[in-house]
């Protein structure tokens, strides 16, 4: 019998030492018309200094889960030259830092040989993992859990092989 799939706030709340993600893909549910990234496109930029404006409620609970003592690392594999949608992540990236996430990117052509799940995921304490499902087109498809043991070990050694390779945050220079 399938999991059911916790909220965001539920998963991570469950989480007690490490909350780790990757992203493969290099555009998700962009939408060109209205949105974030519409907004970015037309000129729009964070400010540094007003984090109330932020992305909420998501970095809250980031923030919350980091001052808990949970590690909280994401890596992002991405083609070079970037796509536009990768430039949007990129630029708004300092708001993740700035809620305690560790962030590194990696070249996709430095992952080549490395052993990948088919999804992104999340992998919390080692052993749940929330497989994040996209259609064609970066739509949200849905999330699935799983504690497969296999599947698990899959994951936290393919994070940890794009982890060692990867640049962080603030050495990356995207092209």
């Amino acid at each position: 019998m399938p999991l059911s799939v916790p909220t965001w706030p539920e998963l991570l709340g469950g989480a007690r030492h490490s909350a780790i993600h990757l992203e493969m893909r290099d555009s998700y549910a962009v939408d060109y018309e209205e949105g974030p990234f519409a907004q970015w496109r037309a000129g729009f930029r964070h400010d540094p200094a007003d984090r109330e404006s932020w992305w909420r409620p998501w970095l809250d609970l980031i923030q919350g889960t980091v001052g808990r003592g949970v590690v909280v690392r994401r890596a992002r594999i991405v083609s070079e030259p970037v796509s536009e949608y990768t430039r949007f992540l990129y630029d708004g990236t300092f708001t993740n830092i700035a809620a305690g996430e560790q962030v590194r990117w990696l070249p996709r052509r430095r992952a080549s040989d490395i052993a990948l799940p088919g999804n992104d995921f999340w992998l919390i304490d080692g052993r749940l993992i929330r497989w994040n499902h996209f259609t064609g087109d970066g739509a949200s498809a849905g999330g699935e859990i799983s504690e497969n043991r296999a599947a698990a070990k899959l994951c936290a050694d393919a994070f940890k092989e794009v982890w060692a390779r990867a640049v962080p945050h603030e050495n990356y220079k995207i092209t």
